[in-house]
Formats: C-alpha cells, structure tokens, sequence
C-alpha cells in the first residue's frame, strides 16, 4: 500500500509539472504569435492571442492547432493611398496548421467582427462631413458644409451605408456611404455639392488578415459593425 501511495504521489507531481510546462508553452507561443501578427499588420494598437485545447504541447508536436482566438485594437486598413482605421477586430482561426518555423499558420476557415468607430468613419470620409448614428441600424448621419455663391451652407443627411461589391474587377467589398435623400435636392447644383461631401466609398481588404473577408455590416451608436469570415486564413508569417 505504502508502495502504491508513493507511486500515486509522483503521479500526481508529474501531471502537475507537465500542465505547467504545458502551460508556459502555450503562454510562450501566443506571446510571440501576437508579436508576429502585430509586426505583419503594422498595428497602431495591441494584439491578443488565446490558443484553446489541452494539451498544447501535443498539437504543437502535430503543427495543428484546434482553435486560435485574436483580438486586435487599431487596425489600419490601406487602400487606394487611403487609410480606414478599425477600432477593434476580433476573430476565431479553426483548424490551424503552422508553418515550419511556428511563426504563424493557415487556418481552414475564420470568422469575426470589427468596428469603425463614427470618428473613424469622419476621418475615413477625407471630405470634412462628421458621421454619427443615423437611429437605425445601417443608418448614418453625415453632416456637410458646402459653398454656394459665395455662402456657406451646412446639411445634415441620413444615409444608408452598405457593403457592395468593388468595381472594376478588383474583387474584394467596399463599405458605401450614400445619402437616401439631400434637402433642397429639387436644385441638381446643390445636391450634387451635399453628395460630393456625404457620398463615399472605403474599401478594407488590404488591411485585414488574408483570406478574411468582409461578408456583411451594420450600426448602432458604438459605430459601424462589419462580420468578417473567410476559409485558408492567414494568421501571421514571415
């Protein structure tokens, strides 16, 4: 009995010892898997990272990883020479597979969300209207100054704002922000002034991780929510 006891009890102490070894492992590796990210997507913000299953070690061994959690705060997404920056963009990686050098992997399929803040969205406007919550969901208020013989006139519009296919073959989606109507619209010289400041197009893909893409949006008060998703998703590299 005295024999079986001690057998139990360097049981029980190995466990202990390779959990946490396990742990620090898995600890390790998601520090420097959000050091990559952050490097490869030239972030402003921070990055976090939640590697799940147990033990880590095991699927460490096998270069696959169940389930790999992300959140990143500042993301600046580039296109066209113009920058859109995204708040925060949270996103799940299944079925990772990790590269040679365990600096990042291809997950089989991910899904997420991100969200423009409207300050953000005003700065991606580049055209000086302010954006806010338009009281429904995908809706905006953008309001405009514009000059007309020789006054200033200030409008505000509430506009829809969609994710649309880009034009010209490029692929891809584009978030659209378009007037539903422009007071004083009766006159073509003065709406066409309003929409020159409140209508706008942003396209995002450049700035997120490949393979992620943007599949659908919405507003609240907090800004604009986008739903990302996408299969062969890049988590980082080199």
């Amino acid at each position: 009995m005295r024999f079986l006891r001690v057998v139990v009890i360097i049981g029980v102490v190995l466990a202990a010892l390779l959990a946490g070894v396990d742990r620090w492992a898995v600890g390790y590796a998601e520090n420097r898997l959000a050091d990559r990210i952050q490097a490869r997507q030239g972030l402003a913000g921070s990055t976090e990272v939640e590697i799940h299953g147990f033990p880590f070690l095991t699927q460490a061994l096998s270069r696959e990883l169940d389930r790999v959690d992300i959140d990143l705060k500042g993301v600046e997404a580039t296109a066209d020479g113009r920058k859109t920056r995204l708040s925060e963009l949270g996103a799940t990686f299944h079925g990772v597979k990790l590269n040679g050098d365990y600096t990042g992997g291809t997950a089989e399929r991910a899904e997420g969300t991100a969200l423009i803040t409207y300050a953000d969205l005003t700065a991606a406007s580049q055209t000086g209207a302010t954006l806010t919550y338009g009281g429904a969901p995908g809706k905006v208020k953008v309001t405009a100054t514009v000059e007309l013989l020789g006054k200033s006139l200030t409008h505000s519009v509430v506009s829809t704002v969609s994710l649309v296919d880009a034009e010209g073959g490029q692929g891809g989606k584009l978030v659209r922000v378009r007037a539903d109507e422009v007071p004083g619209g009766g006159v073509p010289a003065v709406e066409k002034l309003v929409r020159k400041k409140t209508d706008f197009d942003r396209r995002l893909d450049d700035g997120l991780p490949a393979g992620l893409q943007l599949t659908a949006l919405t507003s609240d008060e907090a800004g604009v929510h986008l739903t990302l998703g996408g299969s062969d998703v890049v988590l980082a590299g080199s």
